[in-house]
């Protein structure tokens, strides 16, 4: 087995750099992408108001750039699998990309992560880099001014551990196990906070 086929471990304080597990490729320059409009024709671009605290890109306010002129951004699409991180301002954000997401574009504000499956699972990517603690590492690394920001070079060097593929993998169906409870609770209080004020009534009225 080659070094590069171990699973990266901590020794000390040395840790691999998230650039030994997945590509990381900056958005385009903002000037290209001068032409973007609200209209319902084009090839979406994702930016960091389109990204939520669920990890999933809200597809309800896209601004798009014109199918003739989509060719000009082959270079910055979106891949499934991908994970798309906000890189400045409300630096952290991300969304793990889906296949419905394949062939957008995404902004000048966003970095594009693309895992190596054989090293990480873009699952896995998304929770390690939503994890609270991970997050605040990456907010102290963030360039000092008055918008906090980092680019590809700084977040290929960003340390992590990771480890092995089959770890990875007890960890994302725990992470889903999770997140389906989740789910489940919250259609539940939904649906109690919405039958609060006709339980209120009837017994208001002595029924």
């Amino acid at each position: 087995m080659s070094p590069d086929d171990r699973s990266p471990q901590r020794h000390g304080d040395l840790r691999p750099s998230l650039g030994h597990f997945c590509e990381v490729a900056a958005g385009p320059s903002g000037t290209l992408l001068d032409i973007l409009h609200e209209g319902p024709s084009g090839v979406p671009v994702v930016s960091p108001p389109d990204l939520t605290e669920n990890h999933t890109v809200d597809t309800r306010q896209l601004r798009r750039v014109p199918f003739e002129q989509a060719e000009r951004f082959a270079r910055f699409t979106l891949g499934a699998g991908d994970v798309l991180l906000v890189r400045q301002g409300t630096l952290g954000r991300l969304a793990l990309i889906g296949e419905e997401h394949t062939g957008w574009i995404y902004s000048s504000s966003c970095l594009r992560l693309r895992p190596d499956r054989r090293r990480i699972l873009p699952e896995f990517l998304a929770a390690y880099l939503a994890h609270p603690p991970v997050q605040r590492e990456l907010l102290a690394l963030a360039q000092p001014g008055t918008v906090p920001s980092v680019n590809s070079t700084m977040l290929k060097d960003f340390p992590v551990v990771v480890p092995g593929l089959e770890r990875q993998r007890e960890v994302v169906a725990a992470l889903a196990d999770i997140d389906e409870q989740i789910m489940v609770q919250r259609k539940m209080l939904n649906q109690l906070t919405a039958l609060r004020p006709s339980i209120f009534e009837r017994l208001k009225r002595g029924q």
